[in-house]
Order: structure tokens, then C-alpha cells, then sequence
């Protein structure tokens, strides 16, 4: 099991029902971690790591702040028209401090997991060998990543910090998707967990991590 630790500036986890208010999850769902991961490794395929299991922790208490931004909705032809923006609320996090474990014991492709990838990518080494484009971002493409290290920074500091991790709980208060459908909604996959607090570095089990699968 592969342990991250990312910190993240400004950031913004739309909740799947969210309208005309834009609210946020606490911390981003595996599937937002997932796409976060793909792109860190310059992996284009969105279904290549079917079966990696994901899931993140968030340090402390991000602080919740409300903006007034423009929102495109698609509602006439041509896309650009003016009918399409309009003003609307959106809840923001700040100075986001997240865990995210990755375990590829189960992962559909064998030959070079996703967990592997990372690790590579970790490696000052191994990172020049890496294909990939654009900026590194968890969310929304304007919010860009700071910080992304191995967990030993936070276990060689023997920190007290605490995060509260999302482990799967078929009576958990939380859902969570794990795959979006990003033609439709039919398509989308959830989860269902809890929020439990541990020591930010201590991983969690394997059955208690999100599958990632469109199935």
C-alpha cells in the first residue's frame, strides 16, 4: 500500500446534488482521487487502473469560505451563448491538507499498477521517464496541487496529527462515488463509509479501501 501526503491551496468537491449551490465535500471522493492520480502519472486512459482501491483523509479543519463565481450550464446552442452563465454560490476549501492511500493488490492490470506509477513518479530517478502534460490539480483544473510526497514525511516527524479518513461502512453516513459518468449520470458508481479519525500516517486496511470500477 502506497501512502501520499498533498496539500492543496484552493480547492472544491461539488456534491453530486448540488444546484444552485455550489456545497463541497470535506475531502475529495475516491473518485476524485482517482482522476488526480491519472493525471500525475500521464495516464489519459480513464479505465486502465480499473480495480485500484482509493481512498483519502483529511488533516485538521480546512476553512470553509463562500464565493460568487460565474457557472456554464448548457441550455442552447452555440455552447458559448450567453444563455449558458450565470452567477451562483460555490463553497471553497483553503489550505487543504489530505492523505490518500492506494492499494493495487486487486487491480485489472498487473503488468504496471497504478500503485507503481505513483511510486515512480516519487522517484526524482524514475519521474524523468514520465509522459505527461498540463498542470496537476485535485478538483477543478484552476485548483492546482502544492505539495505531493510519500506519507514518510509525515511518519519520519512521529506527528500527533490526525486525520479523518473515508473507510467503506455499508451503514455509513456518507456516500461517496467512486466512478463519475461524465456523459450522464446513469453511469455513476457510489459508496457508502464513514469518516473515522486516526493518526494521519497509519494506513488504513485493505477491505476498508474503495474499489475504483465502473462496474
Amino acid at each position: 500500500m502506497l501512502g501520499l501526503y498533498v496539500t492543496v491551496p484552493i480547492a472544491c468537491f461539488r456534491k453530486g446534488m448540488a444546484r444552485e449551490y455550489l456545497e463541497t465535500e470535506l475531502i475529495p471522493p475516491p473518485s476524485t482521487c482517482y482522476g488526480f492520480l491519472l493525471s500525475f502519472v500521464g495516464e489519459t486512459d480513464r479505465a486502465k487502473h480499473g480495480g485500484v482501491r482509493v481512498t483519502c483523509g483529511v488533516i485538521g479543519q480546512p476553512f470553509k469560505s463562500v464565493v460568487l463565481r460565474t457557472v456554464w450550464r448548457v441550455k442552447s446552442k452555440p455552447l458559448g451563448s450567453s444563455g449558458n452563465t450565470r452567477p451562483d454560490y460555490q463553497q471553497l476549501l483553503t489550505n487543504l491538507r489530505i492523505v490518500i492511500w492506494i492499494d493495487s493488490q486487486h487491480e485489472d492490470n498487473e503488468s504496471s499498477t497504478l500503485e507503481s506509477r505513483v511510486s515512480n513518479m516519487l522517484d526524482p530517478k524514475l519521474r524523468s521517464d514520465v509522459d505527461r502534460f498540463g498542470g496537476l490539480s485535485l478538483g477543478e483544473s484552476t485548483h492546482l496541487v502544492d505539495e505531493i510526497s510519500p506519507i514518510s514525511v509525515l511518519e519520519n516527524r512521529q506527528t500527533s496529527e490526525e486525520a479523518r479518513l473515508f473507510v467503506l461502512n455499508e451503514k455509513g453516513r456518507m456516500t461517496l462515488p467512486v466512478w463519475v459518468d461524465h456523459v450522464g449520470s446513469s453511469g455513476t458508481r457510489y459508496t457508502t463509509g464513514d469518516l473515522v479519525t486516526r493518526l494521519a500516517w497509519i494506513p488504513p486496511s485493505v477491505q476498508e479501501i474503495p474499489t475504483i470500477s465502473a462496474m
